[in-house]
């Protein structure tokens, strides 16, 4: 299941109201006498989801993988051969020397739910359903299983990651019972759901709720825009439709939010307006073509919005600009603030990514950002987004080194310390020195990394209290104002002072990861500390 915490599923417990009809007094009748309690449905529900149930549960149908994997086989200590076969252990392929024992193999599986989409059995479900569990695992066998419990050996047809939508097919001895896909975007918000899935590889369940909210984005993919349900969402209800009272396919159930991995009424789902374009395409074996500007993006939390001055609420931070992409080509920059694109704003529920994604491959569409204060409009040539591989490569993605950031942890500043070094610590609460080949090879630093690194912190401090700066990290940046030197970041914290502005925005790199951003409070300055001259 995928977990946001992550599962899947979606659906409402729905409950009939009941009106009580009063007897005499002194009568004698029990309180659930035939005909004294009259149940009456909630306005636009059904008495009784039974027939919608009875219509539906044929075209879903429970899918399990076989997995296996290969795994060091446990050695045998020199000397005990003999005693493992003498009680029947298997020695073959068991080596002398250390780490040389051979593999065995290994087996698991995962279930989940999906429902049929045509008559000649073309299959839909999430990705993550029928993915391999691990990176080294290879997914032997998918199996689907129909309502009437009859099995179907299934083959994947195509699959999509990026949006965790699988479309599978199996080879029915007949046609199937299918169902379509309803318009998601007449979904509102208090509308009766239906999902139909597979908790906890029970078979085919009936949930019913109510649409609790639209358009989440829950931070775990590009393209988040959920609809949330407080239906019972569970282990095995990935991939299982959510159905309005139509009976059409409003939803993909994938995902919920719980603090013990069981339902508390807090599930999503994909909606339907994005599903249908990519099983149409994965159908006819495409790739899913999105819309790619090349930038790489970071959500404005508290400390950066104050240090912007904006409202966090508003527009997407450009962490990276590809070099040569269609945003370089456009002008723009490391540090700019998207907030709208295409006439679209850029909010929490609306991200950048997914807006850019839906525009049209070679359209030209208008971007407005705010750069250093000022609001400016460019203009954009939409591309096809790459593979993930084409993206890493085309990023210079690496892992970042855990191990470089305690390389510094006990950087000491020089028995000198500088003006600039003693007045940045002042301002930002932390203690800096300049990198230099050899902080540069401990941190395994890019050679050409020009900052300040990070040595101790003052956890009174908000950049302390934060946690969002550790030992180890470089200040490239302040206030989009290089900082190579502490000089550098001590006429960049004074001119933010002399500014009026109490945060500043902070570039920080760990590792060798990509850089992003981190606004930080600046300290009060002492009554005695003469104010700095750029």
């Amino acid at each position: 299941m995928r977990y946001v915490y992550g599962i899947t599923g979606a659906i409402l417990l729905g409950g009939a109201a009941a009106t009580l009809s009063l007897n005499p007094v002194g009568a004698q009748v029990a309180q659930n006498e035939p005909g004294v309690l009259r149940a009456a449905a909630p306005p636009g529900a059904p008495m009784s989801f039974a027939q919608l149930a009875e219509r539906l549960q044929p075209a879903v149908v429970n899918i399990s993988t076989r997995q296996s994997i290969q795994v060091p086989r446990q050695r045998i200590p020199p000397g005990f051969e003999d005693f493992f076969r003498r009680f029947g252990g298997d020695v073959q392929g068991q080596g002398q020397g250390q780490g040389d024992g051979g593999t065995v193999t290994q087996r698991g599986g995962s279930l989940g739910s999906g429902f049929i989409i045509s008559p000649d059995g073309y299959v839909v479900t999430n990705n993550h359903v029928v993915a391999p569990a691990r990176q080294d695992a290879v997914v032997e066998q998918i199996t689907v299983t129909l309502s009437d419990r009859t099995e179907y050996e299934a083959e994947v047809v195509g699959r999509d990651a990026a949006s965790d939508i699988a479309v599978l097919k199996i080879n029915p001895r007949g046609a199937l019972p299918f169902v379509r896909f309803g318009d998601s975007t007449r979904t509102r918000v208090g509308d009766w759901v239906v999902a139909i899935g597979n908790p906890f590889g029970l078979g085919g369940t009936v949930t019913a709720g109510i649409v609790s909210a639209l358009h989440r984005n829950l931070n775990a993919g590009l393209y988040d825009r959920y609809i949330q349900t407080d239906a019972s969402i569970n282990m095995g209800n990935s991939g299982g439709p959510m159905f309005d009272l139509a009976g059409n396919v409003i939803g993909i159930n994938t995902a919920l939010i719980s603090p013990t991995g069981g339902n508390v009424g807090v599930g999503f789902a994909i909606p339907a307006e994005q599903v249908a374009p990519i099983v149409d395409s994965l159908r006819r074996g495409q790739r899913v073509q999105r819309g790619y500007i090349g930038v790489a993006l970071q959500s404005i939390d508290e400390g950066v919005a104050a240090a912007l001055g904006i409202d966090r609420n508003q527009g997407e931070l450009i962490r990276s600009v590809t070099p040569g992409g269609p945003a370089d080509r456009a002008g723009i920059q490391q540090g700019d603030v998207v907030i709208s694109v295409a006439g679209q704003p850029v909010t929490p529920d609306q991200s950048l990514a997914y807006l850019v994604s839906r525009q049209p491959i070679g359209s030209r569409i208008p971007i407005e950002l705010i750069r250093q204060g000022q609001r400016r409009n460019v203009t954009i040539a939409v591309a096809e987004r790459p593979t993930e591989e084409e993206l890493a490569r085309l990023n210079g993605i690496e892992d970042g080194n855990a191990e470089g950031n305690d390389a510094a942890s006990g950087g000491k500043p020089t028995a000198a310390e500088s003006a600039g070094q003693r007045a940045t610590q002042q301002g930002l609460g932390v203690s800096v020195q300049p990198v230099t080949p050899d902080l540069a090879r401990q941190l395994r630093l890019d050679a050409g990394v020009r900052g300040l690194v990070v040595g101790a912190i003052d956890p009174n401090s908000d950049a302390g209290q934060r946690g969002q700066i550790q030992p180890g990290d470089i200040i490239l940046s302040i206030n989009r104002t290089p900082t190579p030197t502490p000089d550098a970041a001590a006429a960049a914290i004074d001119a933010a002072r002399r500014a009026g502005r109490n945060t500043v925005l902070l570039q920080v790199r760990r590792g060798s990861g990509p850089p992003g951003y981190v606004g930080v409070e600046l300290a009060q300055a002492s009554p005695g500390t003469p104010a700095r001259r750029p």
